[in-house]
């Protein structure tokens, strides 16, 4: 047994001692089996629930947007983007629009600034305690927390998505290479220009898994520069507009 076995077991003996001592009669099974079976297991039942989500990302991202869609877009909220600190609006299109991070639609400490719902217990999105009421010292779902990563940094999460595609090239079928990308089937620029009116929760899905695609490069390249030269020709036909006005008034 080499050293670094020895510490590790000596570590997972600990953490495993700890995690015994925290636990509540009540908590999700599948977590704590996870939490077992990993290479060092987490020593506290919140870590133990970040791991779980960390490692299954496609099921935090469904749960994620499920919330959203139990909590419905705000009354009277449309998607916008700012600069200013404070409004919490993003500054960018590519980042997926997050209402309840908003000052004017948030719920306050207890409920998730990513989905809405209540927080409780280890970041858990279910009340499994009974307590009748939210966690006042969370603000944001553990599953919710994984799944917003995975939105904004879809590439980070490659090996998960070409798994999930069997290893195979979603536009030409052929086997995934090393080299292989991650792509919005819906570009987000589309989304913005097209789609921004549509309900909060079905706009979350440009940017989960459903809008989601692992390709080789060389498609990859081929769809960026269809969609460089189509931006390209939208943005001339915009500035020709009101040219064509004027002239049409003389």
């Amino acid at each position: 047994m080499t050293k670094a076995s020895e510490w590790r077991d000596t570590r997972n003996a600990q953490a495993t001692a700890r995690l015994a001592r925290a636990l509540p009669p009540i908590f999700p099974a599948p977590v704590l089996q996870h939490a077992l079976a990993r290479p060092l297991i987490p020593p506290t039942p919140r870590l133990a629930v970040e791991s779980y989500w960390r490692t299954h990302i496609l099921r935090a991202d469904r749960l994620a947007r499920a919330l959203a869609a139990r909590s419905g877009s705000p009354e009277g909220w449309r998607w916008r983007l700012g600069n200013e600190k404070g409004t919490g609006l993003a500054s960018t299109f590519r980042m997926p629009p997050s209402p309840y991070r908003e000052p004017a639609h948030t719920h306050g400490r207890g409920h998730c600034c990513i989905c809405g719902q209540p927080v409780y217990r280890f970041g858990w999105h279910k009340d499994l305690w009974a307590s009748s009421k939210p966690n006042t010292n969370a603000r944001w779902h553990a599953a919710c927390v994984a799944a917003w990563k995975l939105w904004v940094a879809p590439s980070e999460h490659v090996r998960t998505l070409k798994a999930h595609q069997r290893h195979r090239c979603s536009s030409s079928g052929k086997r995934l290479l090393r080299t292989a990308e991650v792509d919005h089937r819906v570009p987000l620029y589309q989304v913005w220009r097209e789609h921004r009116d549509e309900p909060w929760p079905l706009l979350l899905g440009y940017w989960g898994a459903p809008n989601l695609q692992v390709v080789n490069r060389v498609v990859h390249v081929t769809k960026c520069g269809a969609e460089a030269k189509e931006r390209s020709e939208a943005r001339q036909v915009l500035a020709r507009a009101p040219l064509e006005g004027v002239v049409r008034t003389r």
